[in-house]
């Protein structure tokens, strides 16, 4: 089962998050989001556990517990929806001239 696990602490790493699931059964992977730009953590993470009766317990235990001062949220991981390439932000542009005043041509 993959499960969601939000309001991390910008200090949880995956080791943590792993450690916070083990006491609950095996621990397939535990991965703590980061961004790529800053590779500061994105405060949520998830966990995959392959029992799902051990999966529940955890979730149940977990969610609302304090780590780090904060009280994370854990959930059961829904599916990623897929993303379309069509948006709704209108054309695509084209040649468009600013007109910035002073001595510019345009």
């Amino acid at each position: 089962m993959n499960i969601y696990v939000s309001n991390l602490s910008f200090n949880v790493q995956d080791e943590d998050l792993r450690e916070f699931f083990a006491e609950y059964g095996d621990v397939s992977s535990a991965k703590v989001i980061m961004d790529k730009f800053t590779n500061r953590s994105r405060g949520f993470g998830f966990v995959e556990m392959s029992d799902n009766a051990a999966a529940q317990k955890a979730i149940q235990e977990l969610d609302g517990a304090t780590v780090e001062g904060r009280a994370i949220k854990v959930s059961e991981a829904k599916p990623r929806e897929e993303r379309s390439n069509n948006n709704s932000f209108g054309g695509g542009g084209g040649n468009r001239r600013s007109f910035s005043g002073g001595n510019s041509r345009y």
